[in-house]
C-alpha cells in the first residue's frame, strides 16, 4: 500500500510539474517533516559511525588472531608459558589472545599457589568463560543500535509521511481547491521523509545482519581457542602427576 502510495504521489507531481530541487522541497517542508528528516539523518550518521567503528575492530582482530595463533602455539608446544603470555599482550586488538592469555594467566597463578590440588583446570576454565564474555561483549558493542535503527527509521518517515498528508489536506482546506497544486507540497513531504527513512533503514539492517554473523564466527573461535586450551592444561598437569 506504501509503495502504491508513492507512486500516485509521483505522478501527480509529474503532472503538477512540481521540482525536486532539494535546496526547494527543504524550503517548502513544514516544521514537523523537517523535525523528521533531521532525526532520520542522525539516525543515519549514528548507524555509519558504527559501521565504520565495528569494520576496524573485525579487521583488527581478524589480522591480530590470524598473526597471534601461530606465534602462541609454537610458544605452547614448548612449555613456554611466560612466554606465550607475552606474545598474547602483544596482539591487543585480537580477540583469541585477550581469552588466551586470561587462561594462561588463570593456570600460572593457581600452579604457583594452589591449595587444591587439581583446582587450576577449574579456575582457568571459569577464567577463559569469563574472557569469552567480556570479549563478546566488546564486540557486540554498538552493534544491537543497527537493528533499533533499522526497525524503527522507516516507521520514523512513515510518521512524516502521515503530516505530509495532513499539510496536503491543510493546502485543500486552505486554498478550497482540489487540484494539484493544493496537494502537491503534502505529497512531496511524504515522499521525502519515506524515502529517508528507507534510505536509513535497509543498510542498517544488512550491516546488522553481517556484523551478527562476524559475531557468531569469533564466539566460535574463542570457544575453540578455549576448549584447546583447557586441554593442553590437562595434558600438561597430568605430565607432572606423572613425573
Amino acid at each position: 500500500m506504501v509503495i502504491q502510495l508513492q507512486i500516485w504521489a509521483l505522478m501527480l507531481l509529474q503532472e503538477g510539474g512540481v521540482s525536486f530541487d532539494p535546496r526547494s522541497m527543504w524550503n517548502q517542508m513544514g516544521l514537523l517533516a523537517k523535525l523528521v528528516v533531521i532525526t532520520l539523518f542522525i539516525m543515519s550518521a549514528w548507524s555509519i559511525g558504527v559501521m565504520i567503528d565495528r569494520v576496524i575492530a573485525y579487521s583488527g582482530a581478524r589480522g591480530q588472531s590470524r598473526q597471534f595463533a601461530p606465534a602462541v602455539a609454537g610458544a605452547l608446544r614448548e612449555g613456554k608459558l611466560d612466554e606465550a603470555v607475552k606474545i598474547a599482550d602483544r596482539y591487543k586488538k585480537s580477540h583469541l589472545a585477550k581469552v588466551v592469555v586470561a587462561g594462561l594467566q588463570e593456570f600460572q597463578a593457581h600452579q604457583i599457589s594452589s591449595e587444591i590440588p587439581g583446582e587450576e583446570i577449574e579456575a582457568s576454565k571459569r577464567a577463559l568463560e569469563r574472557a569469552e564474555a567480556i570479549v563478546h561483549a566488546e564486540l557486540k558493542r554498538g552493534v544491537s543500535s543497527l537493528a533499533t535503527i533499522g526497525s524503527t527509521s522507516p516507521f520514523v518517515g512513515l510518521f512524516g509521511t502521515v503530516v505530509g498528508i495532513i499539510n496536503a489536506f491543510k493546502g485543500i482546506a486552505t486554498q478550497k481547491s482540489t487540484g494539484l497544486g493544493a496537494v502537491a507540497g503534502g505529497i512531496s513531504e511524504a515522499l521525502v521523509t519515506t524515502a529517508v527513512g528507507l534510505f536509513v533503514a535497509v543498510p542498517a539492517v544488512w550491516m546488522y545482519n553481517y556484523f551478527t554473523n562476524r559475531i557468531e564466527a569469533f564466539d566460535v573461535e574463542m570457544g575453540n581457542s578455549s576448549s584447546e586450551l583447557i586441554d593442553y592444561f590437562l595434558k600438561r598437569t597430568q605430565k607432572a602427576v606423572s613425573k
